[in-house]
């Protein structure tokens, strides 16, 4: 039997989601249409799972993705632990070649092992990997059984690569998706993955 069982999801669409805006933790956007319609369906196919908690970041778009949850009486928390990774001067701007090829190059040096690597302006792999740490130290110890946490991006990479005791550079290989759904146990002491990334709660939406 299963400590616990964390539901982890990332925040559904926003506008800058769509246009290939960067956000990070310094822009607090809203869901867009498409969004609310993911969100309402992630709630409709999960609304049934008796969560004892809501934690979300504390951006707008991540309290949105979960409202129905909340709405719904369950209690709810904001972490800033669990916002998304900052990425400086990039963020409210459209991804330039230049742009792309600082973001490579950080991607290389930690690769490399050199966690600090950062944009200007922005977090670092290690200082993201240490709040994501202080947030599974907070879950791991807290009571409920069943726990649903909305997340970003970045964020969720960074959280995976850790559950998993994976070294940091290898969350570039977790896939993310808007209301993309992981669901993890913790048992044992241990993190075992159920579901990564799923997405078949977006089949309710009719177009």
């Amino acid at each position: 039997m299963s400590n616990k069982k964390i539901y982890i999801v990332r925040h559904a669409q926003t506008e800058f989601n769509r246009l290939g805006i960067v956000q990070g933790s310094g822009v607090d956007a809203p869901l867009n249409d498409w969004g609310r319609q993911q969100a309402s369906a992630f709630y409709e196919c999960y609304k049934d799972i008796a969560f004892e908690v809501v934690i979300s970041s504390k951006l707008i778009r991540t309290h949105q993705t979960v409202e129905g949850f909340i709405a719904s009486g369950i209690p709810w928390e904001q972490h800033a632990t669990i916002n998304e990774m900052g990425w400086g001067v990039h963020e409210g701007k459209k991804s330039t070649p230049e742009a792309h090829q600082e973001y490579k190059d950080m991607i290389a040096q930690w690769t490399k092992g050199n966690y600090e690597a950062k944009l200007e302006g922005g977090e670092s792999a290690a200082e993201l990997s240490a709040r994501m740490n202080q947030f599974i130290t907070h879950i791991k110890g807290r009571s409920e059984k069943k726990i649903l946490v909305c997340s970003h991006g970045r964020a969720m990479r960074c959280m995976m690569a850790l559950l998993k005791n994976d070294p940091l550079y290898r969350m570039e290989e977790y896939k993310h998706s808007n209301t993309g759904l992981f669901i993890v146990d913790y048992w044992d002491g241990s993190f075992q993955f159920q579901l990564e990334n799923d997405q078949t709660h977006l089949e309710l939406i009719k177009v």
